[in-house]
């Protein structure tokens, strides 16, 4: 993937054009969640694309993936500096004026703070598995897993996806079990959201519960529509890739036809 320097760290980036793309169309932003990466979306952003005909970017952020590292340890507004100063110039430089972003995870609370925030260039959200505060059980669910990370699958499937795996989930688990981020709270962003917004989440996420959704759905102050995946965890686009790639592009499609009403 071709490499895009933002504020001194050169972030991997793919751009997708599915066979039928219309230049009008939006552009599908794809921010993954924590432990992820471009690559960690698979063949899913490719087939949200072909779906909806709409054109997609999907990237790593820094620390992720073939990304430059991230500045460690982590400090507990990494998400808001990632929402308010590194998405906005990766719009401009790759020339994104018209959004719905996608986000799984630390991607669905980064496109919230920036929903929240500043709005702008935004069409719509859809949302896998966001969070909007601590939940203990969440917190619980990463310290078992960092206890268990040495010598691990997971210590094996991340070598094979970030170019520094230990860093990156470090860098991850770290931050979240920090005592300062039990505090961490992005309700305050959620009546900014003025745009429509989609939430997808499984009904067996092993790092949020449906308060999450609740609270999203609650705060925002556009339209909010929520989808709850029975016998699916924190990953809805892997557990059920088929369903959650209809709904989503469902919800594009809406988009697109209220725009041109």
């Amino acid at each position: 993937m071709p490499l895009l320097e933002i504020r001194g760290k050169r972030l991997e980036i793919e751009r997708i054009i599915p066979a039928r793309d219309e230049a009008e169309k939006v552009t599908l932003v794809f921010l993954h969640e924590g432990l992820g990466c471009a690559a960690t979306w698979r063949d899913f952003p490719r087939e949200v694309s072909a779906a909806t005909g709409c054109p997609a970017l999907v990237y790593s952020r820094a620390g992720y993936g073939l990304s430059d590292p991230a500045a460690l340890p982590r400090g507990v507004r990494y998400m808001h500096e990632e929402a308010l100063d590194i998405l906005p110039e990766l719009l401009d430089r790759t020339g994104i004026d018209d959004a719905i972003l996608i986000g799984h995870s630390d991607g669905g609370s980064i496109a919230l703070i920036y929903a929240g925030a500043i709005g702008r260039r935004i069409r719509g959200l859809a949302l896998l598995a966001p969070h909007v505060f601590v939940e203990e059980m969440g917190v619980a669910s990463i310290a078992a897993l960092r206890n268990s990370y040495p010598g691990s699958e997971l210590a094996e499937k991340l070598a094979r996806r970030h170019a520094d795996a230990d860093a990156t989930f470090y860098g991850w688990a770290d931050i979240w079990l920090h005592p300062e981020f039990r505090r961490w709270n992005i309700e305050e962003y959620l009546a900014g959201v003025r745009a429509p917004l989609l939430v997808i989440q499984g009904e067996e996420d092993q790092f949020g519960t449906a308060a999450q959704v609740d609270a999203v759905c609650a705060g925002v102050s556009g339209p909010a529509e929520r989808l709850m995946l029975p016998g699916v965890g924190h990953s809805p686009h892997r557990d059920q890739p088929d369903e959650v790639r209809d709904a989503m592009a469902r919800f594009v499609e809406r988009l697109l036809a209220s725009a041109s009403e």
